[in-house]
């Protein structure tokens, strides 16, 4: 039967996700129930950290930040690899009533300086490793140390913490979390997020995937940006599993299974660029019989090409879960669901989890069943806006809707199925073209690895389209065999202008093809 182009989805079985508020009673159940149950595995060593000793850390570090004369509400900044202080910091941090924003270690010092002074951050936690940029606020150094036999101890050197000009003055202790977008500081934005917006997505991913104590994962995304954050860390600890920070909190393909193996992981969560490399190395490394069986597999961040998809379920052998999400939505939006709670669908990225997305038109209307529009989304994950910026804040978030600029449609069954990005439209002689269309046609051709598709532009039609592709090792495929096999498979006016074999293609620190780097590097 054929339902409006909106969807929404109830947690109808018998799983029930964990009741908390936000990050300040994240580890609170597990510490009553089973505290000496194994939250963490870290070092190179690969020692356990109970939910009791990772609790007392964070209680550790709130004392000490409550001594500094930050106040509730206050902003600090997070610059740690995915290691034990990382989760410490912002356990600690949350507990003593501040807002937390996670950034990028590897963020060169003038967009690291420019992201602190917008938001008015007070101090800065800092982890192991990380570079000693110049930052305008004070550096407060975060170790913890781990011993083998299991004891803790955490050392916080801070000091003074000036009052900074920012928007943190829109912040309150309502707020957990302050995320930047992806993007090139002129174009990344501060998403404020909630301890109530934090609960309602740890619930949703929980739910959909049903997490247990018998779970654990692998971080295999940094936790600077949502995907990584929420669904890897926070979701993972909140429902009292496991998760194995891998040595110098940093993935590596070459020890994936064997981190893998270590922590008896159930299943992960990556990108798809993250996919594709385990997936060609996985007839040199993959254990086969001898690795650890999987629940699942998840991938999100961007589009998963349906080829792909297949050859990581067959290669190994559990159901591979599309899921969409955006830092603004404090991560999913949708998601496949497991195979024994709903049909999988391969090229959409499944059904709404815990709130609804409704497809719009340019006047603003709903779209029917199948007709593509701009994806909107709506349900308490949703973030309120961006502080310091009316226009951005007005365009984007409509009555309590979250206008994703993404393409999509809805099918009869409410599954989503993305058709690509507003902002990347080629428009060819007035013809509309997505490239992410385009290349997930690229990436079913035989040998080929990855593909970046871009537009160039042109005096007689406006733009061109113009495609860089990755051959797999060992291949010999060529530009006329790829243009060959798009010609069978997409319009004339789709079909690249111009293509190009290079040996690799520039990627964002959240995983995803970085675009402005493509047409930087490629449109000459």
């Amino acid at each position: 039967m054929a339902v409006p182009a909106a969807a929404s989805v109830r947690d109808a079985n018998r799983y029930r996700p964990p009741a908390v508020t936000g990050l300040l009673d994240l580890l609170d159940r597990q510490v009553r129930e089973r505290p000496y149950a194994r939250a963490l595995v870290v070092t190179g060593e690969r020692v356990h950290l109970s939910y009791r000793g990772l609790a007392a850390l964070a209680d550790d570090v709130a004392d000490r930040l409550g001594r500094t004369g930050l106040g509730r509400g206050d902003a600090v900044g997070l610059l740690c690899a995915n290691t034990a202080e990382f989760v410490v910091a912002l356990l600690g941090a949350a507990r003593a009533g501040l807002v937390v924003a996670p950034l990028d270690p590897a963020l060169p010092s003038p967009q690291l300086s420019a992201r602190l002074a917008a938001l008015g951050a007070r101090a800065v936690l800092v982890g192991p490793s990380v570079s000693d940029a110049v930052l305008p606020v004070p550096r407060w150094p975060l170790r913890v140390g781990v011993s083998r036999a299991g004891t803790v101890a955490v050392t916080l050197e801070n000091g003074g913490a000036p009052e900074v000009p920012g928007v943190a003055g829109e912040l309150s202790d309502h707020d957990a979390l302050v995320l930047f977008t992806a993007g090139t500081t002129d174009r990344a934005k501060m998403v404020p997020l909630t301890h109530a917006n934090v609960a309602a997505s740890i619930q949703h991913i929980c739910a959909t995937y049903e997490l247990g104590p018998g779970d654990a994962t692998v971080a295999v995304l940094p936790f600077f940006h949502s995907h990584g954050l929420f669904a890897a860390l926070l979701a993972s600890l909140a429902s009292g599993g496991c998760v194995l920070l891998p040595e110098r909190g940093r993935f590596s393909a070459g020890t994936f299974w064997d981190d893998m193996r270590a922590v008896t992981a159930t299943w992960f969560t990556a990108v798809p660029a993250i996919h594709e490399l385990l997936l060609d190395r996985s007839e040199r490394e993959y254990p086969g019989p001898q690795a650890q069986p999987l629940r699942f597999v998840r991938s999100c961040g961007a589009p998963l090409n349906t080829a792909t998809q297949r050859a990581l379920e067959r290669t190994f052998g559990a159901p591979l879960l599309s899921a969409y999400g955006m830092t603004e939505s404090s991560h999913q939006v949708t998601s496949e669901p497991l195979p024994e709670r709903g049909a999988l669908k391969q090229g959409s990225v499944g059904r709404p989890t815990g709130g609804e997305v409704r497809i719009v038109d340019r006047s603003g209307r709903a779209c029917p069943v199948g007709v593509e529009g701009e994806v909107w989304a709506h349900g308490p994950a949703v973030a309120r806006g961006y502080p310091g910026d009316r226009d951005g804040t007005a365009y984007t978030f409509v009555d309590g809707w979250l206008r994703t600029g993404d393409l999509g449609a809805l099918d009869e069954d409410g599954y989503l199925s993305l058709t690509g990005r507003i902002k990347n439209l080629i428009t060819r002689g007035g013809e509309k073209i997505s490239p992410e269309r385009v290349e997930d046609i690229l990436a079913g051709c035989p040998g080929v690895a990855e593909a970046a598709v871009f537009a160039v532009p042109d005096a007689v039609y406006g733009q061109r389209v113009a495609a860089a592709v990755v051959v797999r090792a060992g291949d010999s495929v060529g530009p006329a065999e790829i243009l060959r096999y798009c010609r069978d498979r997409l319009a004339a006016f789709e079909v690249p202008d111009r293509l190009e074999v290079v040996a690799a293609l520039p990627y964002t620190a959240k995983g995803g093809l970085d675009r402005k780097a493509v047409r930087d590097r490629f449109a000459r």
